[in-house]
């Protein structure tokens, strides 16, 4: 899976607050329930979503090696990713790596002496670094947003 790059795009570039209206009541995902009390609030997604302003950028997934049948961890193309450089990088995160100067998005192997990059796609095969093969760890995914639509 790559990442366009055009380049990252920092979340906080003198980046305005944008206050979105958030409903005070959650929407049923089993069955319909009436909206009781409902009050609306705003919040800046910047907000909810950054937590290292200087440090967070914007990406673009294209492929389909992060996707899953686990609704969870399935990232689809074209969704936009949120990427933390401040964090350190631990197993299991996603991450945005640099192999051999080539973006990459993947979960993160790290265990013992090993270190792989695994897509969530069982159709492709876990990235296993040569000894002749640089990896940086670029950020940590802390969120993504994806169009149902």
């Amino acid at each position: 899976m790559s990442l366009h790059l055009h380049p990252p795009i920092p979340a906080a570039l003198e980046a305005k607050s944008l206050y979105l209206p958030v409903m005070g009541v959650s929407v049923s995902a089993g069955f319909p329930s009436p909206a009781e009390d409902w009050a609306e609030e705003r919040v800046d997604l910047n907000q909810r979503y950054v937590q290292h302003p200087e440090a967070t950028f914007y990406f673009t997934v294209a492929g389909d090696s992060m996707v899953s049948s686990l609704a969870e961890r399935s990232i689809p193309d074209g969704a936009t990713l949120i990427v933390d450089r401040a964090l350190s990088a631990k197993h299991d995160d996603i991450v945005v790596a640099v192999i051999d100067g080539d973006f990459t998005v993947k979960r993160l192997y790290c265990r013992g002496a090993r270190l792989a990059l695994i897509a969530e796609n069982p159709v492709y095969p876990p990235i296993v670094l040569g000894e002749e093969q640089e990896l940086s760890i670029w950020g940590v995914v802390t969120a993504w947003i994806a169009r149902p639509r």
